[in-house]
């Protein structure tokens, strides 16, 4: 295939670092690939503060892909990514070709993460993050949690991950356009061993949405179970969806 540029987005708790072996893989075959990492996570984990909402995820993918001078991009965004990806197409669509939610979540305008939880559970991660940090951040949820079992691949993500600003999750995402996805073509890649629950209400959207709905069978950490099987997905969707 032609050779793209790729923008991966990750998701709570993890870093650029997680879509390493997928950026491996791309690079080989050509393709231009970043991954930035989000403000107060990963090598940027000393910048964690209070102060950090929903829209600083969404400045830095955009000042990320300005700084870059990047064009033409397909926009990938796993897990919690999706929500800043959905404002990255909202604020500059003429630099990007096409969207792929990875397992990701699907904020419409006014919504916030904790908003499409049952109230139960989002009370019990305000109250641990309060406990924790007195409400500045998340700490990370087990390798396992994310359909990480062997051992390798846990060392790896559990030595990597940090606390998640825990404002992002409860502040809005708030669109200047009409949709989801600003009329970008986009796909949904859904992980079906085992299935994440947070993502399924992004499912049936991605479903109502009439979007290609593509699926992978690993767990939720895709990018870091099985890397090849992500960047032949991520090629086959990009060329797709960009025709």
């Amino acid at each position: 295939m032609s050779s793209k540029t790729f923008v991966l987005v990750h998701g709570v708790w993890h870093g650029g670092w997680c879509w390493s072996r997928v950026v491996d893989i791309l690079r080989a075959r050509g393709h231009r690939v970043t991954a930035p990492t989000l403000t107060g996570l990963g090598e940027r984990s000393h910048l964690l503060s209070a102060d950090i909402t929903l829209e600083t995820f969404v400045a830095d993918i955009v000042r990320h892909i300005e700084c870059e001078d990047l064009h033409d991009i397909v926009l990938v965004g796993h897990s919690f990514g999706g929500a800043p990806v959905t404002g990255v197409a909202d604020r500059i669509a003429d630099r990007l070709a096409s969207l792929i939610y990875f397992d990701g979540i699907m904020l419409k305008s006014g919504e916030t993460w904790f908003s499409l939880l049952p109230p139960e559970l989002a009370a019990d991660r305000a109250a641990l993050a309060e406990k924790t940090s007195g409400g500045v951040s998340l700490p990370p949820a087990p390798a396992e949690s994310f359909g990480v079992t062997r051992p390798e691949d846990r060392i790896f993500l559990e030595s990597r991950l940090t606390p998640h600003p825990f404002a992002t999750f409860t502040t809005s995402l708030d669109l200047k356009g009409p949709r989801v996805g600003n009329g970008l073509p986009a796909a949904y890649i859904h992980c079906t061993n085992p299935i994440y629950g947070p993502a399924n209400v992004a499912l049936q959207r991605a479903q109502d949405f009439g979007w290609p709905v593509r699926e992978i069978a690993t767990g939720h950490d895709a990018m870091v179970t099985e890397p090849q099987a992500t960047a032949d997905l991520l090629e086959n969707i990009a060329s797709t969806l960009c025709q």
